[in-house]
């Protein structure tokens, strides 16, 4: 039996052609689920992804010169810096233009400032001219070489008009080039001198001192979460707590805790020279170096370690052990052939969280690291607040970023990401 009916697309109950009812549901529902993580996306957008495009875009910006200077700039390209002698009188011209409506509007000094990061006493030279600039009336008063030297020497001097032309373009490579110690010349990109070659080796110790914390952080948390996940559940409970109980003091106050035990007329020396273990004249120095910064940061990142580790040793069967040795296996046997492998995904976890953690600490190193163990996060802080030098804080920020995302896919090679679980 054939029919208009039976040969026709099939309808939902409101007539509309059911493949079209369905595509209207699914859709309706996208939306539904779309709405429900619209603020988690919102916030995730605001509170990182804007950040770090901020911090990548402060990283190479360089406009201050060219927008500051901007006649003097476009004279200067006719310049050859190589040639060590003075600009003409063209771009004194011009710079006396650019510097008389730059004080009116006072953002010179803000120049000088971001020079000074390039070459000291720029930011004097820019705030001492300012004042002088202002009695110059670019109409009248030409031509401006021999006033403009009068008004401060740094003018005729041949390596001020370098730095300006140097660091003129828009975007720029200068601040990564300072971060890993180089500067960038006329000549291309050269090494700092050996006294400010500071940054490579901040870069190192923290890399190190965050795979030695990490590796502290294994070997404690790992006889601690295997006993967590194998005692009775009353005692194990009682044992979290006391894990736990970290998190409810505050970071400052556990850190100064350190500082205090660590000295040498702390805590720990105190109780050494009473054992008769070291000599009241010869105490441990373990403070403002990095063993200080270490025994500080693996107490702070411990219970990171023990959670993922108890999470992953709670869900390990306890008949495979108990299979093993019914078949012959020494404890050691048992231990490292059964229990290890299906507890490694737990230190896996726990690993990548503690080693992300360290590399970007701050108050810890900052209070008991004293000079020989502070991070290269340190340095970020100290150019975000007291040097105001933004641009080379972003580039320090995203080198570091950089290298953690080398090291999690380096990781992910080798281990395999997969094999990560919390429990």
């Amino acid at each position: 039996m054939t029919d208009a009916s039976q040969s026709g697309p099939m309808l939902a109950a409101d007539g509309t052609p059911l493949k079209l009812s369905l595509a209207r549901s699914l859709r309706r529902q996208k939306m539904r689920a779309l709405m429900l993580i619209a603020p988690l996306l919102v916030f995730v957008l605001l509170s990182f992804v804007l950040p770090i495009a901020s911090m990548l875009f402060r990283s190479v910006e360089n406009s201050i010169v060219s927008d500051t200077l901007p006649l003097t700039v476009e004279a200067l390209a006719e310049w050859d810096e190589t040639s060590g002698e003075l600009p003409d009188e063209p771009v004194y011209d011009a710079l006396t233009h650019d510097m008389v409506a730059a004080v009116e509007a006072k953002i010179h000094t803000r120049l000088g400032s971001r020079l000074n990061y390039e070459e000291t006493g720029m930011s004097s030279l820019f705030r001492k001219s300012g004042r002088q600039f202002k009695k110059l009336d670019p109409a009248t008063d030409g031509p401006f070489k021999d006033k403009v030297i009068d008004i401060h020497d740094g003018w005729g001097d041949v390596e001020t008009w370098r730095v300006i032309k140097t660091h003129s373009v828009k975007i720029t490579n200068g601040y990564f080039l300072n971060a890993v110690d180089m500067r960038r010349t006329p000549e291309g990109a050269q090494a700092q001198p050996e006294d400010k070659q500071i940054l490579v080796k901040l870069f190192g110790r923290t890399l190190f001192m965050s795979l030695v914390i990490t590796g502290t952080c294994i070997l404690l948390a790992y006889p601690i979460s295997y006993l967590l996940a194998n005692l009775p559940m009353r005692v194990s409970n009682l044992l979290m707590i006391l894990v736990l109980l970290p998190f409810w003091t505050s970071l400052l106050v556990r850190t100064s805790a350190w500082k205090v035990m660590l000295q040498q007329q702390g805590v720990i020396n105190d109780t050494l020279v009473w054992l008769g273990l070291v000599a009241d004249d010869a105490r441990l120095v373990i403070i403002n170096n990095q063993i200080g910064t270490i025994v500080a940061m693996t107490h702070i990142l411990l219970p990171f370690m023990v959670l993922p580790m108890y999470s992953v040793m709670q869900t390990i069967p306890p008949y495979y052990t108990r299979a093993a040795k019914s078949m012959g296996a020494t404890n050691w046997t048992t231990f490292w052939r059964i229990y290890f492998p299906q507890s490694i995904p737990g230190i896996g976890a726990g690993s990548i969280l503690v080693f992300i953690l360290a590399i970007g600490y701050y108050i810890t190193p900052e209070i008991v690291g004293g000079t020989k163990g502070v991070f290269i996060s340190n340095r970020i802080a100290y150019h975000i607040s007291s040097s105001l030098n933004w641009g080379l804080a972003a580039a320090l920020g995203t080198i570091l970023l950089a290298v953690v995302l080398l090291l999690y896919w380096v990781y992910d090679k080798i281990v395999g990401i997969d094999n990560v679980k919390l429990g």
